[in-house]
């Protein structure tokens, strides 16, 4: 670029240009794709292109590899049979309607609108930056925890690899006189109240114990014993030394996802077409060979029959609420992120749709060969299927591998059942972490988009949070990781910045503000009654009665072992409401601070802060978007003061000092 032109288009983004009330809030520079900008000191700064989806399906393939996950896989069918079977898909599909959907669609339209990450793209209503910073520490959390996920599935598979399952018999290292394989098991339960002689010696059975001792599967021996090691810890206070082992599996999950995003979406956008289909080639070729499986038929009964008299218990829909809510993804700033990659015209519209069509439906499939796979191991093993099905890690690590042990060729649908779950787990990992990196970059672009500057913070991003993974492969772990699965990411965080999504954008905001936007990026009108009125009713009122509801039901975390029941002390619960009110706080936090900062009276400083600060969009169809004019080659143009721009209703004044109609953003949705 010459020198000229540089100047000439770069002068008036210095900040003293930039209208404003206290200095903290000044407008970041000008950021447009791979040009020269003015920094904060007047100096002109080289930047990486930020990056856009180069493929048309690389976004909603993102959508899915992120959302659609083991939560599908592990926790929608146990919450199914466990809540009415059929009967559950009532209340899970009134949540996704009224709570769900919206605020999906919320997330993705102000990400691509604003071409911002999951802080940034809140100057769209200033008072609210708080909820993205919250989002980003949940989903930082979450990145912490859930590679541990990965550890243990490729931990699995490459245990898989030999002609004998470990988990099938007792004949190991870490196996204890009281293990049994499924099959002797099965015999003893069979044999209640008998006499039998095995090798020689006369045991007695009675109640399923051996001489009065009950008898360890050797599946569950395997998941303790050799997986977490738990049997050497004391509990959260005494972790106990490392399982190396599973150091190394989690070293390897990390590089992995480091080199899955290292570039940027040029990288993601590639990987998430094998993520995020392939494990729906092995979810089929799963469920083939489970429905011939004897017995699969009552598991299929089990999982799906009708219990409408459950829809009257409070908890059912408590449930379903927080399954949309996880399943979802939402409130952790990552559909912004994904979205904000898309071009300023691109029909988000379409891919959401697209999107929720798939995560619902991939639960419900992955039911089916969940299920059948337990009602094969209920028929074996001669014990009723709501022993065996089992929620969580449960079901992924002790239950559906004892019931492949069952199977002919046992390592082959071993190595696919965990290659499948490590794709799902892979893919929503790495753009969690993506998430996290676009919302910081963002925010620091005049740092962190300069040389191999993204780069080197994304590997510093992962060594962090491998570092802090290792506290939970320790011997006590398990202690480590529930409390982070239990109330970082948990249904009341979540629920707290979806209330308050709904009332930034359905009552400061406004919803036909909003929805104008939809119009300026898919070229056609979205009338948006439903979202309106979820926006400024429904959403919040559902998000603020499933939180109250869920801390007046709260129960205290314990873990479950096959000996014993963990209750965690005092410290522990502290730890865990210290990680869930970490993030609860930012929202609150961050108003005051801006208000506190904010100069004029009372009312002075509530306009101001609730008025759009996003600068405005040119009219010109073919440079719509900073993004798309400077993929085409042009000079960056500023976005404050150039004649060709409409301000936004909710942009109060024009920089060239001509005043311009306007009403406060927190009336125009009358």
């Amino acid at each position: 670029m010459e020198k000229d032109t540089a100047t000439k288009y770069s002068k008036v983004s210095r900040e003293e240009d930039i209208p404003r009330m206290p200095n903290y809030d000044a407008r970041p520079p000008v950021v447009t794709t791979g040009c020269e900008v003015v920094d904060s000191k007047g100096g002109q700064v080289k930047l990486n292109d930020r990056g856009t989806w180069s493929g048309k399906l690389d976004f909603v393939l993102a959508l899915i590899g992120f959302s659609v996950g083991l939560g599908n896989v592990w926790r929608f069918p146990y919450l199914c049979y466990k809540n009415g079977g059929g009967a559950f898909l009532i209340p899970y599909f009134t949540c996704l309607l009224f709570g769900g959907i919206p605020l999906v669609i919320m997330e993705v339209a102000m990400g691509q609108y604003t071409s911002q990450g999951g802080i940034t793209c809140w100057a769209i209503c200033p008072i609210f930056k708080g909820i993205g910073v919250a989002s980003i520490v949940i989903i930082q959390f979450l990145n912490y925890y859930y590679n541990i996920i990965l550890a243990w599935a490729i931990f699995y598979m490459f245990k898989s690899f030999t002609r004998v399952l470990p988990w099938s018999h007792c004949d190991n290292s870490w196996n204890t006189p009281n293990c049994a394989n499924f099959s002797f098991i099965a015999d003893v339960r069979k044999e209640n109240g008998t006499l039998i002689e095995i090798d020689g010696q006369n045991y007695t059975i009675i109640d399923g114990k051996v001489n009065g001792t009950k008898l360890v599967p050797a599946v569950i021996e395997f998941w303790e014993r050799k997986v977490l090691k738990i049997h050497l810890s004391d509990g959260f206070d005494d972790l106990g030394g490392m399982n190396w082992e599973m150091v190394g599996c989690l070293f390897l999950a990390w590089v992995i996802i480091y080199f899955c995003i290292w570039k940027g979406v040029k990288s993601t956008g590639k990987v998430v077409y094998f993520t995020a289909t392939f494990p729906y080639v092995l979810l089929t070729i799963l469920m083939i060979r489970a429905v011939t499986l004897e017995g699969a038929k009552d598991g299929l009964i089990f999982y799906l029959k009708p219990n409408t008299t459950k829809l009257a218990e409070s908890e059912v829909w408590m449930d379903a609420a927080t399954q949309v809510f996880f399943s979802y993804s939402i409130g952790l700033g990552t559909w912004c992120a994904l979205s904000s990659f898309n071009k300023f015209h691109h029909n988000f519209w379409r891919d959401c749709i697209v999107f929720i069509a798939v995560n619902s439906g991939t639960s419900i499939y992955a039911g089916i060969v969940i299920f059948s796979v337990i009602g094969f191991m209920s028929v074996t093993q001669g014990v009723p299927i709501d022993e065996v099905a089992r929620s969580g890690p449960g079901l992924a690590f002790v239950a559906y591998p004892e019931g492949i042990a069952q199977m002919p060729i046992a390592p082959l649908w071993s190595i696919m059942f965990f290659f499948m779950v490590l794709l799902l787990g892979i893919d929503s990992q790495f753009v969690g972490v993506e998430g996290l990196v676009t919302a910081i970059v963002d925010l620091f672009p005049t740092y962190l988009r300069r040389g191999h500057r993204k780069e080197l913070f994304i590997l510093g991003v992962c060594i962090w949070s491998f570092f802090i993974g290792l506290t939970m492969v320790s011997y006590g772990g398990m202690y480590v990781f529930q409390l982070f699965d239990y109330y970082s990411a948990s249904g009341s965080a979540l629920l707290w910045i979806a209330f308050f999504e709904a009332i930034a954008i359905g009552w400061v905001y406004g919803p036909n503000n909003f929805l104008n936007h939809f119009e300026e990026m898919l070229g056609f009108r979205v009338r948006g009654y439903w979202l309106r009125i979820c926006w400024m009713l429904f959403t919040p009122l559902f998000a603020v009665g499933i939180f109250l509801f869920s801390l007046i039901e709260y129960n205290h975390l314990e873990y479950t072992s096959f000996h014993e029941t963990y209750r965690y002390p005092t410290g522990g619960y502290v730890f865990g409401w210290m990680l869930a009110v970490t993030s609860m706080c930012m929202v609150p936090l961050i108003a005051g601070i801006q208000f506190y900062q904010a100069e004029g009276t009372f009312n002075e400083r509530l306009k101001y802060l609730t008025t759009s600060r996003l600068p405005p969009r040119e009219k010109n169809e073919e440079i719509f978007g900073l993004e798309n004019r400077a993929e085409k080659g042009e000079p960056p143009i500023s976005i404050i003061n150039s004649g060709n721009v409409t301000p936004p209703p909710s942009y109060p004044e024009a920089v060239d000092g001509t005043k311009r109609p306007y009403r406060s953003a927190m009336t125009m949705w009358l």
